[in-house]
């Protein structure tokens, strides 16, 4: 059976604990999206790895849980001229060779998306994920839905730099901090570990309604103890 989280207690959580007491709409639209996809995908799986899904969203996206540009910058001409200004001025160092300069076709391989898509290779690897030819044209990383796939996914089976969620959060660990390198090394690593932590708080079961239902969930419960 598949139990579905308790919405009202998660927004209600989520929104005091990181989102200073409100919330946007555009907000609310994104993190459903990641949710509803989840809950129809992955039902069964651990709930930390969603906690720390979304932790990434709202990193990445600079907490508007919609799927950006990198810099935020409305167009690419804009986005490639912040990048060359700060790469320029060596404010990005770990940067050997500058992805985002268009390549022969006209195309920019800056970061798109609720994680941020990098580089040619791996928008093709997401083409392939997705079923959506994002090398023809980059920008539909920003659909909604295309977005969240390669957000889950990509987490998933360590798409990003061969790290995946299972490395860090499973039986026998529960690493936050080190989960970051599913997607940037150890980059603010501490800060996506307390994300994680607090959108995982607010990750409960919903509770049965109506008296059957109610009655149906003590008898589990009377069961399980009776079985222990």
């Amino acid at each position: 059976m598949v139990v579905h989280m308790d919405r009202g207690f998660f927004f209600d959580t989520v929104r005091d604990q990181l989102f200073k007491g409100e919330m946007t709409h555009p907000q609310v639209v994104g993190i459903t999206a990641i949710i509803d996809a989840w809950e129809e995908r992955f039902p069964h799986a651990d709930r930390r790895w969603l906690a720390y899904i979304l932790a990434t969203a709202y990193h990445e996206t600079a907490y508007t849980m919609q799927p950006v540009r990198e810099t935020l910058a409305q167009s690419d001409t804009r986005a490639v001229e912040i990048l060359e200004t700060a790469f320029a001025a060596g404010k990005l160092s770990w940067v050997k060779t500058p992805y985002w300069r268009p390549d022969e076709d006209g195309r920019s391989w800056l970061g798109r998306g609720l994680v941020q898509l990098t580089h040619r290779r791996n928008y093709e690897a997401m083409s392939t994920l997705t079923g959506i030819d994002l090398v023809a044209d980059p920008d539909r990383a920003m659909e909604m839905e295309a977005a969240v796939t390669i957000l889950i996914e990509g987490m998933l089976q360590g798409s990003f730099t061969g790290h995946k969620l299972a490395d860090h959060l499973n039986l026998t660990t529960e690493d936050w901090v080190n989960a970051r390198r599913i997607v940037n090394g150890t980059d603010r690593a501490e800060k996506l570990a307390a994300y994680a932590i607090a959108f995982a708080a607010a990750i409960r079961p919903d509770a049965p309604h109506g008296m059957f239902a109610r009655l149906k969930a003590w008898g589990a419960r009377v069961i399980a103890r009776l079985t222990l």
